[in-house]
This record gives C-alpha cells, structure tokens and sequence, in this order.
C-alpha cells in the first residue's frame, strides 16, 4: 500500500511446504505486500522467501549501488525504474510477453525506458493526500485547509520526501510536479517555508499520531484507508481538491540477482488476478490489473479516494526521473528542512 512506507527494516522469513533448492529475496517498500501473497507463492512453489523493507526509493537505490548483493526483486517507483535501468541495474525479463499480461491495463506501462515492458511488472498504483483526526481537523478539502490547520495552532506532520512535500509547492503555485524551472521550485520550496507554521515533522510515521490526537493531519498515502478501515469514527482520508501526486511501483528483477530464474516465476505468479487482489485486499490501494479489479471487496472499488473519478484523476501528478535537474529540489529541500 505504498505506501505504508514504514521506516524500520523487517525481515519475514516463510519456509517452503516443499522441498526446493530455490529461494528468493524481496527488498520493498515497509509493509508494502500482503504476507498472503508471499505465504500462497511458497505453498504453490516451494520457493523461500526473504523480505527485508527501505523506506524511499533513495534509500533502495544507494544500497544497491554502494553493492548490497543476495537482493533478486524491488519495487520502484516509475521514475526510479527509469532512473535503475539508466543505471543498468535491471535484468531484462520479458514478462511483457508472458501470456498474462494480457491483463495489465496498458496505460500503466509508464517507465519510459521500458514501453514494452521487457524489464518490469506494473504492480500498484495510488495517491497521496491527506490522513486527518475527525475530531481536531474538522472536515478538510484542501491543502489550504490543510496548512490553515497549523496556522491555528495544531500540529500537522509532512512527509520526509523532497519530491513530494515541494510536490505540494508546485501544486498549489500551479506548477508541474515535474518542473526543472528553478524560479517555480524556489517559489515552491519557499510556499512550503511560508506554511510551515504548525509542521512538527517530516515523517513517515504519521499516523498512529494522527489515531492518537497528537497530530490534527498529517500528509500520507491512500493506504491510510487500512486505518480509516480500523477507526472511522477517528480518522479520515481525503484527496485534496487542487489536486495531489499519484505514484506508481513496478516490480524489477535486479542485474545482479542470484536467484533470476525464481524472480520470473513470482512476477508471472503476481500477473495472476486473484493474487493481485489479494494484494489488495490488504493494501488498499489500486491495481494495474484489470480481471484483478473485478475481484476485489465492492467498498474498496467503490472508494472514491482509491479509485478516484476521472475529474480528480485529471488532478493527480506522477513523478518522472529529473536527471541532474533533481539537484535543484535537493538544495530547496535542504532550504526547508532548515527553515522548520
């Protein structure tokens, strides 16, 4: 559920039912895949699993590039599958020609270096908007309302990610998340400083605050919708209305993968419909699936905030790999992180 991004490493380990001399070794986003799936993929193939989690794309990517070896699969970002392949730490699959592919919507072969998906599985997609206490946040609609919240003395967290918190710059100064304009990032970077009334923290770790009433709202992923599921008489989730970012992952086999062959296998057995929605089922996010959306629960594809209509969708923003323009958000980023 992308994203439940928690920060802390887990390392879940699940035994094979039968004997295999294969295993396999997942580095993924905190949280981010129902253990079901895992469980139902060693039960089908005897195949052991490791999972070890990072908590931005970042953070993946300098580990594996500073030589972090025994890793076979991540799960990037669509700009950062860019950014990978550029790099040549992805191994070519071609599960773009596997028979079940079929069932991907075509519009979430996004990578640009990768239109036909030679290299990499779309695996889920969603937005980031804004998880909120009931109680203290009243009924938000927008960003505006968002910062008014710490303006007035709450306390609000935003998330500890340079693309995404100048994101919301860009958005509310009318730019594209994507901009390499330095006068429109600076003018974003310094909407960000000019809000930062009531900002306690850059976090990953915002909602059990947001539960507790430490926090009013707190800038999050939709798979806050597992929490509003456990406590909705507490907290809500809400797309802003001048628009937010969306984000989509894909699952890549690394280069440098030891267990290539058993990598395969999990991306084939993850096209399947009824193991994408059992994904689902627990992440609360969308699927690149199609026959997969069909199976999932009626009160998740009818939620609004995880299958937005098309009018919110037209809102939404994806990142895209900036290349070295990403130095001018990293020096804006620096700007803010001292300003709070």
């Amino acid at each position: 559920m992308k994203k439940m991004h928690l920060a802390a490493t887990t390392a879940l380990v699940f035994a094979p039912l039968t004997v295999s001399a294969e295993t396999l070794s997942l580095y993924n986003w905190g949280d981010y895949i129902n253990p079901a799936v895992l469980e139902a993929f060693t039960k089908e193939t005897g195949i052991e699993i490791t999972l070890d989690s990072y908590g931005s794309n970042e953070e993946m990517l300098a580990k594996i590039q500073a030589g972090a070896t025994g890793y076979d699969i991540v799960f990037p970002s669509v700009h950062m599958h860019d950014i990978m392949f550029q790099l040549g730490l992805l191994a070519k699959t071609d599960i773009g020609q596997a028979p079940d592919f079929q069932n991907i919507d075509p519009q979430f072969v996004r990578a640009k270096t990768d239109p036909d998906a030679e290299y990499c599985l779309p695996y889920a997609w969603g937005n980031v908007g804004i998880v909120y206490n009931k109680a203290l946040a009243g009924d938000i609609k927008s960003w505006d309302d968002f910062f008014a919240l710490g303006a007035a003395g709450n306390k609000i967290t935003l998330l500890d990610d340079l693309r995404e918190t100048i994101g919301i710059g860009l958005i509310k100064t009318g730019n594209s998340v994507n901009s390499t304009d330095p006068d429109e990032v600076t003018a974003a970077a310094d909407y960000i400083i000019d809000h930062i009334a009531g900002v306690t923290a850059f976090t990953y770790d915002s909602v059990p605050q947001v539960i507790s009433g430490d926090v009013a709202a707190a800038h999050w992923y939709v798979g806050a919708n597992l929490y509003v599921s456990e406590n909705p008489e507490t907290i809500g989730y809400m797309i802003p209305e001048e628009g937010a970012t969306m984000y989509q992952e894909d699952i890549c086999v690394l280069a440098s993968a030891p267990n290539k062959d058993a990598a395969k296998k999990f991306l084939e057995f993850y096209l399947r419909p009824e193991i994408a929605a059992l994904n689902v089922e627990q992440q609360m996010n969308g699927t690149p699936n199609l026959p997969a959306q069909k199976l999932i629960p009626v009160e998740l594809s009818s939620n609004e905030t995880i299958y937005p209509p098309e009018a919110v969708m037209e809102k939404l923003q994806i990142f895209e790999d900036l290349g070295r323009d990403l130095q001018l958000y990293n020096s804006e980023w620096t700007r803010i992180k001292t300003a709070q």
